[in-house]
């Protein structure tokens, strides 16, 4: 794909800015680091887009404090203060999701789990957003927590130009079946590898 141009064009019957303006569904898996980083870079671009961006994170605890998170609260309150890039909200399962009763404290992780998707199965319905990151979204399918057939039908006939990017290890064939990019994150060298623990900045 050199300088951005398609090897090929598709018969389609779309023309170049209608094909340009199709939905996303991205997939981030591997074994490397970088597949939530770069998942929220993209979300970056989303945001000065002026698209509307939503996060949630199924996995990482509420106590468990993200870099990425404390920058997009900041850009959110840009949005409301001064008009600049999009809303965002960002929501984490260790927190108890906001849309249901549940504490956090001691709640099933699979019921929470299963509360987290049919909330965003609702939104994705309602074309709530413009661009979303399910990360660490691969877990629960992997647990059979959230049935993998239900969420590449829902993701598949999700209604307008909603983007949609899916972090985590062990992605299920398919939900990479469905995805129109997939990037595998193989890890060649790591810091803790040599027995160094986790930096901020670096990992958080």
């Amino acid at each position: 794909m050199p300088q951005g141009r398609p090897l090929s064009v598709p018969d389609d019957g779309l023309t170049t800015r209608a094909r340009r303006n199709v939905p996303v569904l991205a997939v981030h898996t591997g074994t490397g680091k970088g597949k939530s980083t770069a998942a929220f870079g993209m979300a970056l671009r989303a945001w000065n887009s002026g698209l509307s961006v939503a996060v949630f994170q199924f996995v990482k605890s509420a106590r468990w404090k993200v870099g990425e998170e404390a920058a997009f609260h900041q850009l959110g309150r840009l949005h409301e203060e001064h008009g600049l890039g999009g809303p965002v909200e960002w929501q984490k399962m260790g927190a108890g999701w906001s849309w249901t009763r549940k504490t956090g404290g001691g709640d099933d992780h699979a019921a929470a789990a299963a509360d987290g998707w049919a909330e965003i199965s609702r939104r994705l319905a309602a074309a709530q957003h413009d661009f979303y990151v399910l990360d660490e979204f691969t877990y629960p399918l992997k647990w059979g927590w959230i049935d993998v057939d239900e969420v590449a039908e829902t993701l598949l006939t999700r209604p307008g130009n909603q983007h949609v990017v899916i972090t985590g290890r062990d992605a299920p064939p398919r939900l990479l079946e469905v995805a129109d990019l997939v990037t595998e994150m193989t890890k060649v060298k790591h810091p803790m590898d040599a027995g160094r623990k986790g930096q901020k900045g670096i990992e958080w």
